[in-house]
């Protein structure tokens, strides 16, 4: 399958040339889907919506997300996600948290995921994929020293409805392991292709 990709992809940005007639949109060739990642192939493509978040260390709030996992014919799937606070009327108020990692499928639905934060944190959790259920926990978190007290997560993803719901419990700062944030994610694209 052939593709057109954005013009931000071409060109000297992500080492890439015009093209020898000199246009600036190209085309280029979607990788095939790794047959690892049959079992978690329904996470791909761009992801939006909104969620709920609350902690017993601070105020609840809405907040909206975007979600993109995507694939270049490897073993694991890219995966990136965005949050903003919203203010009563759905409006972007600022710009909340970051992730971005990677997702491998192993053999007998079990994942392998690691996830960076730009907070200091590096998460790596294990779970496994049961139909279009996911269930994650950490096995291993590491902080820097600047990084806020963060002990433990646990992690739902399913698809209801074509919708992506999931929800996130931590334990941190001091508190046990309990419900921080959820959202359900409406897909806006089907697949996002990776550029090496």
């Amino acid at each position: 399958m052939i593709v057109p990709y954005p013009e931000a992809y071409s060109g000297p940005c992500h080492g890439r040339e015009p093209y020898p007639d000199g246009s600036r949109l190209g085309f280029m060739d979607v990788p095939e889907l790794h047959p690892a990642l049959e079992p978690i192939a329904f996470l791909l493509g761009r992801w939006e919506g909104a969620g709920v978040g609350g902690y017993p260390t601070i105020e609840s709030f809405n907040f909206g997300q975007e979600i993109v996992f995507g694939h270049n014919g490897k073993p694991f799937l890219t995966y990136t996600s965005r949050t903003w606070l919203l203010d009563e009327s759905g409006g972007k108020v600022r710009p909340l948290g970051t992730e971005t990692g990677f997702w491998r499928s192993l053999p007998e639905r079990q994942l392998e995921v690691c996830l960076s934060h730009p907070t200091g944190i590096v998460e790596i959790y294990v779970g496994e994929v049961v139909f279009n259920k996911i269930e994650l926990q950490t096995d291993v978190v590491a902080r820097t020293a600047t990084a806020k007290e963060y002990t433990a997560g646990h992690r739902l993803y399913g698809l209801v409805n074509g919708n992506l719901m999931w929800a996130y419990d931590m334990a941190a700062m001091g508190q046990p392991l309990q419900s921080h944030i959820s959202a359900e994610l409406k897909k806006v694209a089907d697949f996002v292709p990776e550029v090496d």
